[in-house]
């Protein structure tokens, strides 16, 4: 079948490594881990723009009314683009993904298959979206438990709450992303993986 596309087997199993090779950077490469971390910036810094105004209303200051709406604006220009990053990023996933066994469904080479596993990137996402979870609990935690009377406004707690659950819910999803994949290659690349690596099922 591969003879009417490629001259030869080698032919294609250099533009299937290739290809591959890139479908996997983008789909676990540093910079998207990055862009996501840059999705849960956007959202927290959108939130805490969208507080704002109820800060106004409980320092009952007159300016609320005049900086209120622009400030909602604001922060709706970047909650909503972060929440839409982040829904794109899983659906072009599941493109890569669809492409990803397109090109494995076309011959079998396990010496360029073993690169996809990404051990070290896949630990990378899974422990640095751990930290950011941890991070996003404490906050939250944090500025309810610890607020005192007096001292934090409603508007505080609302925005360091909301705040943690959106730094949380950002490493939760670079979690659930390096797990996925770690079971993808398990499932779809064969048990050939390193005893080091299958040890830690």
């Amino acid at each position: 079948m591969y003879l009417r596309t490629w001259p030869d087997r080698q032919t294609l199993l250099t533009d299937r490594a290739m290809a591959l090779q890139e479908l996997q950077r983008r789909h676990l490469g540093v910079s998207r881990l990055l862009l996501l971390w840059l999705c849960g910036l956007g959202g927290v810094t959108g939130w805490a723009l969208l507080i704002q105004p109820i800060r106004y209303i409980d320092d009952k200051d007159p300016s609320a009314f005049l900086l209120g709406p622009v400030l909602m604006v604001l922060g709706l220009a970047l909650l909503a683009p972060a929440v839409i990053g982040v829904v794109l990023g899983i659906r072009r996933d599941r493109r890569i993904r669809q492409l990803t066994h397109a090109w494995l469904a076309l011959d079998s080479h396990p010496p360029s298959e073993t690169r996809l596993r990404s051990p070290g990137l896949s630990l990378l996402w899974l422990l640095s979206s751990l930290a950011v979870c941890t991070l996003g609990l404490w906050t939250s935690f944090s500025s309810a438990a610890y607020a005192e009377p007096g001292e934090e406004t409603y508007a505080d707690v609302i925005l360091g709450m909301g705040a943690g659950l959106l730094v949380w819910l950002t490493g939760l999803f670079g979690a659930a992303k390096a797990v996925g994949h770690y079971r993808w290659a398990l499932r779809n690349l064969g048990p050939s993986l390193p005893v080091t690596t299958a040890a830690r099922r």
